[in-house]
C-alpha cells in the first residue's frame, strides 16, 4: 500500500502543478488579449509576445485534449479491470483449493522422502542426522496434513 500512496501524492501534484500552470499561461493571455488595438509596431518582441501567448493557448488545448485522453484511458483500464476480475472470481476459490492441495502434495513427498531415509539408514546415522531426519519428516507432515486439511475446509 506505501507505494501506491506515494503514487497517487505525485500524480495529485503533478495534476495540481498542470493545473496552476495552466491557469497563470491563461491569466498572462487574457490581458494581451484584452488590450485595446495601438497602431501596430514591427519590433521583435512583440512578434515574439504575440507567438507567445499564440502557443499559450494552443498549449492549453492540448494539455485539455490531454487530460480527457488520460481520463478516458483511466475509466477503460478501470473498466478491463473490474470485468477481468469479475470473470475470474468464480475460479478463485477454485484455484486456491487446487493450489493447497498442489503444495500438500508436495510437502508429503518430502515427509516421505525424509522417512524412507530414516527408515533405510537407521543404524548408520548419528544422532544429530537423525534427530534432523526426524524433525524434517515431521515438519512436512505436518504442512502437507495442514495443506489438505484447509483445502477440504475451503
Amino acid at each position: 500500500m506505501y507505494p501506491r500512496n506515494i503514487g497517487r501524492a505525485l500524480g495529485i501534484g503533478v495534476r495540481v502543478a498542470g493545473r496552476i500552470a495552466g491557469q497563470r499561461i491563461a491569466a498572462a493571455a487574457q490581458p494581451a488579449a484584452s488590450a485595446p488595438p495601438s497602431a501596430p509596431r514591427l519590433d521583435i518582441n512583440s512578434i515574439r509576445a504575440q507567438s507567445a501567448v499564440a502557443a499559450s493557448g494552443s498549449t492549453i488545448r492540448a494539455q485539455s485534449q490531454a487530460q480527457t485522453a488520460s481520463r478516458t484511458a483511466a475509466q477503460t483500464s478501470r473498466g478491463i479491470s473490474s470485468g477481468i476480475s469479475g470473470f475470474l472470481r468464480p475460479f478463485r476459490r477454485v484455484g486456491g483449493i487446487v493450489w493447497l492441495e498442489v503444495t500438500g502434495s508436495f510437502f508429503l513427498l518430502f515427509a516421505a522422502v525424509f522417512a524412507l531415509r530414516l527408515w533405510q539408514n537407521w543404524s548408520g546415522m548419528s544422532g544429530i542426522s537423525k534427530d534432523f531426519a526426524i524433525g524434517a519428516a515431521v515438519v512436512f507432515l505436518y504442512l502437507g496434513v495442514t495443506s489438505f486439511w484447509r483445502a477440504h475446509h475451503r
